[in-house]
């Protein structure tokens, strides 16, 4: 069983991202904050571990500096913990000229998380009793790890994806496979809940160009390429797509020792080619937990199609006083953050005794 006080390796990574653990964070910006957090943590059984806004620049430029948005945009922050190792951060953003329509599944931009349950039957029971919409009929089992996959989309329309604990006889052939699958321990932090929540598996990722997201990811990032549906029949791999979207090339990433990305072609029939802005609803970004910010940037800034977003900087006040971070943009129209945080000593610990997930001694390439 996973834990991530499991032995590690000794020095960090000298490949990929420097000094790089774990990714910290999924961010996705919803239409309202408190209905996001309600949904996570009461029926998903999260923690809400700290809010924190309005972060805004009334006068100045910085949230376009910083954030990549208008400047007179004003967002509000919400991080729940989601199982024994990830966390959710939500935002709440007004802005000037917003988009209120999220990016579908065929479409650049568009997006899952994916999470691991107990028992399938069970959740999905409790998900329709908390106005959650199933998406099409039950997928056989079929894929290449012979496990079903089911499809809902959240009251806001956020789409998610469950599957249920890895059958007995398929845990190694899935781990030999290079994939992330969360089976922590029955006493884990995180574990359980109303859901039956095992862990977040991942993020899928809808994008342009396939082939430079994947190339980023693995050259740049220093993930693990898994599975690419070239190497599977359309068989294989029904349960990859929602119900609806087009069947594209995609394929799976172990990123870190704790997460997988899964990213897919986005369709012919796409509306938008171009990927939300962080204010818009359906904005996201992917956070890596990283030892040294500014080792970290410098390897980013030497890479063509990134753009740092101003320098590193640490939060002064505020719940996650000590944080270190900093957003970059890249060519491949994922927007993504660089974040050290001193957990332990954070303020916001004094108020709850809520943490975050954090990577403890793991590091990029460990596999527990």
């Amino acid at each position: 069983m996973l834990s991530t006080a499991a032995a590690s390796s000794p020095t960090p990574v000298l490949t990929g991202l420097p000094t790089a653990r774990a990714v910290d964070h999924y961010a996705f910006t919803v239409p309202d904050l408190d209905q996001a957090v309600a949904f996570f943590t009461d029926v998903f059984g999260g923690e809400l571990c700290y809010r924190e806004g309005p972060v805004e620049d009334p006068a100045g430029d910085w949230m376009t500096r910083k954030l990549g948005v208008h400047p007179r945009a004003r967002a509000h922050v919400a991080v729940v913990r989601l199982g024994p190792y990830s966390n959710l951060e939500l935002f709440q953003y007004t802005a000037p000229g917003q988009v209120t329509t999220a990016p579908g599944p065929n479409d650049v931009g568009g997006h899952y998380l994916s999470v691991r349950v107990a028992d399938l039957e069970a959740a999905e029971e409790r998900l329709r009793a908390s106005d959650v919409v199933r998406l099409g009929p039950t997928a056989a089992p079929g894929s290449r790890f012979a496990e079903e996959r089911r499809w809902f989309l959240s009251p806001w329309g956020m789409m998610l994806a469950l599957s249920g604990p890895l059958p007995p006889e398929l845990p190694d052939r899935a781990h030999t496979a290079g994939r992330f699958v969360p089976d922590p321990p029955a006493n884990a932090a995180g574990r359980g809940g109303p859901l039956g929540l095992l862990g977040v598996d991942g993020v899928g990722y809808t994008v342009a160009d396939l082939d430079a997201a994947t190339a980023f990811f693995t050259g740049v990032l220093g993930a693990d390429l898994v599975e690419d549906t070239d190497d599977a029949t359309s068989a294989d791999r029904t349960d990859h797509w929602p119900p609806g979207a087009e069947r594209t090339r995609g394929v799976v990433l172990r990123t870190g020792p704790t997460a997988n990305c899964e990213l897919s072609q986005c369709g012919t029939g796409a509306r938008h080619r171009r990927p939300p802005r962080n204010s818009d609803i359906g904005g996201h970004h992917l956070a890596f937990y990283v030892d040294d910010v500014d080792a970290a940037a410098e390897h980013l800034r030497r890479q063509p199609g990134v753009t740092l977003m101003g320098e590193p900087e640490t939060i002064t006040a505020g719940p996650i006083a000590g944080d270190r971070w900093l957003y970059f943009s890249t060519a491949i129209g994922i927007q993504m953050e660089l974040i050290n945080m001193p957990d332990g000593l954070l303020p916001y610990e004094t108020q709850t005794t809520a943490r975050r997930a954090t990577p403890g001694r793991l590091r990029w390439h460990d596999r527990p």
